[in-house]
């Protein structure tokens, strides 16, 4: 059934943006994933800075960031200091490092506070695109296409589908609760 194939694909996606989104968030640790988000203006067009250098980890709580044209640097530190990142870059003229501060508590209870928004997003997401696929079956059935057995077999099918995307999502929130609290 294809409407069942295209909900689970969807339901994916929707997990693994759910996943992206947590990445790109701060837990005390550096990870190139936190420069994910910052563009920069590179000969007039908005450029993600991992197109325009090497991102490197080369210590916990330090990201090195080597541009290929080293024209670019004003650009990105500009970029990093306009981010919501809260880090000051420090540049030597051939790279720049981004040393990641220890969380404060206030910082981690926030954190923890918008990963639960963003998984509530995931969830309703997952939940939105349930009603989408009964919708979609319940006309099928109007129009004669399925069986009215067919039809709760189905909608069986969509929500074992929404419990399994939901359960993962939960999981996603749960593990990086504990990345972000664990000081």
């Amino acid at each position: 059934m294809t409407l069942l194939s295209d909900t689970e694909k969807n339901m994916k996606k929707t997990v693994e943006v759910v996943n992206k989104e947590f990445a790109s968030l701060r837990a005390g640790r550096a990870t190139p994933a936190l420069l994910d988000k910052i563009m920069v203006t590179y000969y007039g067009t908005p450029t993600p800075i991992n197109q325009l250098a090497n991102i490197t980890t080369p210590e916990a709580r330090l990201l090195v960031i080597q541009p290929w044209d080293k024209t670019a640097m004003p650009e990105i530190e500009k970029a990093i200091l306009k981010s919501d990142l809260g880090i000051t870059p420090a540049s030597d003229g051939n790279i720049i490092r981004l040393a990641v501060p220890q969380l404060t508590k206030e910082r981690r209870a926030e954190l923890v506070k918008v990963i639960k928004k963003k998984a509530e997003e995931g969830r309703v997401a997952v939940r939105n695109l349930r009603r989408d696929a009964n919708d979609g079956l319940k006309s099928q059935q109007k129009n004669g296409d399925i069986s009215e057995d067919e039809l709760r077999r189905l909608q069986d099918e969509v929500q074992k589908l929404t419990d399994k995307y939901i359960k993962e999502i939960d999981a996603l929130f749960a593990a990086k609760e504990k990345e972000i609290l664990t000081v």
